[in-house]
């Protein structure tokens, strides 16, 4: 089951990652994620750079990726 996530940014521009988050990805301190900028959204992913790159390339490969977007669990977000 995906679910939809938010954090607060401080005025540092500082957030952390809630912790149903850091435990499914098993992220500790010093952990990596890369930030992935689409324009008009971001996307971050556990693991740092050269992880995200493989997701995306999994993602793109035929399925993945609506496959992903039919198990997002919010009404306002699954298409």
């Amino acid at each position: 089951m995906t679910r939809v996530v938010t954090a607060k940014v401080s005025d540092r521009g500082q957030t952390s990652l809630p912790a149903q988050l850091r435990h499914r990805w098993g992220i500790s301190g010093g952990g990596a994620v890369a930030f992935i900028d689409l324009g008009d959204a971001a996307l971050i992913l556990p693991g740092g750079v050269e992880t995200a790159k493989a997701e995306v390339r999994r993602l793109l490969v035929a399925g993945a990726y609506a496959e992903g977007l039919a198990a997002i669990d919010d009404p306002d977000l699954a298409v």
